[in-house]
């Protein structure tokens, strides 16, 4: 906690001086954000990243909310990601609330961290929003004490895709990927090899997504809900860790070094399978020459209480600043589409390829399309059914920080090192980080 503090007293120092110096950027959300208040003007102003997908998104719920309000205006301010967690920690840590938006997009791991260190900045959406009608588990990533903040967007909720022509190849069937383990997953990838001379997967051990993945699949954590590190004494912990290694030594893993060797893994035919987020759809379908071929089933699960055959990997949410000029309209707003529009989950699904967690937009025709790509199968409804099956965990204030304790002690933990041993080592290196 020491650290986080310093971390806030260096961001209010950093503040100071923007505000002495100015920018453009400032001034850009500053003229948004005036405006936004000014003269009664039915208008919110929102920072979020990525224009051809999050933004799209603002634009499609406009559009949907101009019906009913065609007074309503939206100014959507793009910058990158870092850039707006920079300026957005920058600001509040300084007490600066000029110039900043209504309306904030927030990638769910960083939720917990922004709602502790700045209390009363976000406001609650619990008597907004039906959340009943959401995946528990993204709403739980937005429950803090008897408060729930903003509304769920994107998820990752993840799958095993999979080459259909290398596992029949290799013997087997679709509903020999059913319901498995991951020890049942390394001896197919095995005999894939064998016969096939395909890969199973990729892995990468400067890259934490699997075992991410590997965790939530359990309801587990790197970190317990009281921000302590989750690494001793935790059985879904260590059982992540040896599958990791084992499919590390079983040689069914191609090592890949980045997203660039990653995707190209797959996109060049190398592996058989990749287990990942639902938004990898569009990275597979990349290679055209390869449509048909592929299929998705549900993800391995580890071999502990709890462990289920459904996890996530990413997703973010949309935020309402409380002391917003607007912040009524901006809830509205928000309520009123990504809360608990159907439509706006149907367009977000045929004009950017996002997948929500509104569990009414399931059963809708545009969820059940089936892909010729994937052989017809109704992919987004099987995605969607999976995401109600994931766990609800609570993801605290230093995900990150717990990450990288992890990987500081992966390599050794791949060269053989005593697990129980290099368990210990990192959650002393995590205290260590957050002190």
């Amino acid at each position: 906690m020491k650290k986080w503090l310093s971390m806030l007293l260096l961001v209010s120092m950093t503040a100071s001086l923007l505000a002495a110096c100015g920018s453009s950027n400032s001034g850009s959300a500053d003229k948004g954000g005036n405006e936004a208040g000014s003269g009664g003007t039915k208008k919110v102003v929102a920072w979020a990243w990525d224009p051809s997908f999050n933004g799209a998104a603002l634009k499609i719920a406009e559009d949907l909310y101009k019906k009913d309000h065609p007074d309503f205006q939206l100014e959507v301010i793009d910058m990158a990601k870092t850039d707006l967690e920079q300026k957005l920690n920058t600001n509040l840590a300084a007490g600066v609330k000029d110039g900043l938006p209504d309306i904030i997009l927030v990638n769910d791991p960083n939720i917990q961290k922004y709602v502790t260190a700045y209390p009363g900045t976000f406001a609650d959406f619990k008597e907004k929003v039906d959340f009943t009608q959401f995946s528990p588990y993204k709403v739980d990533a937005l429950r803090i004490e008897d408060k729930i903040y903003g509304v769920p967007f994107d998820i990752g909720v993840t799958g095993m895709f999979y080459r259909v022509d290398y596992l029949e190849e290799a013997g087997y069937k679709a509903e020999d990927l059913e319901n498995i383990t991951w020890d049942e997953y390394i001896e197919i990838g095995k005999v894939v090899k064998e016969k096939t001379g395909k890969y199973m997967a990729t892995i990468n051990p400067n890259d934490e997504a699997l075992t991410s993945i590997l965790l939530q699949s359990a309801g587990s954590w790197y970190i317990t809900p009281d921000n302590k590190g989750n690494f001793v004494d935790n059985p879904a912990m260590t059982e992540t860790l040896r599958v990791y290694k084992a499919i590390a030594d079983s040689g069914i893993a191609k090592p890949v070094t980045g997203w660039s060797e990653f995707v190209g893994s797959f996109n060049a035919g190398d592996v058989a399978t990749v287990v990942s987020g639902v938004w990898q759809i569009a990275s597979i379908m990349d290679a055209q020459d390869q449509s048909g071929k592929w299929r998705v089933a549900p993800i391995p699960r580890l071999n502990v209480e709890g462990g289920v055959n459904a996890s996530n990997e990413g997703g973010s949410s949309w935020f309402v600043l409380e002391e917003s000029a607007n912040k009524d309209l901006a809830i509205d707003f928000l309520a009123s589409t990504m809360g608990s529009s159907t439509e706006f989950y149907e367009r977000f699904l045929t004009e950017n390829g996002g997948v929500g967690s509104f569990i009414p937009a399931f059963s809708s025709e545009v969820y059940n399309q089936k892909p010729e790509f994937f052989g017809g199968q109704a992919i987004y409804s099987d995605f969607t059914r999976w995401s109600t099956e994931v766990p609800g965990i609570s993801l605290g204030m230093y995900t990150q920080e717990a990450k990288d304790a992890l990987k500081n002690e992966l390599p050794n933990i791949l060269n053989g090192a005593d697990l129980t041993q290099s368990l210990a080592n990192i959650q002393k290196h995590f205290g260590q980080q957050v002190q």
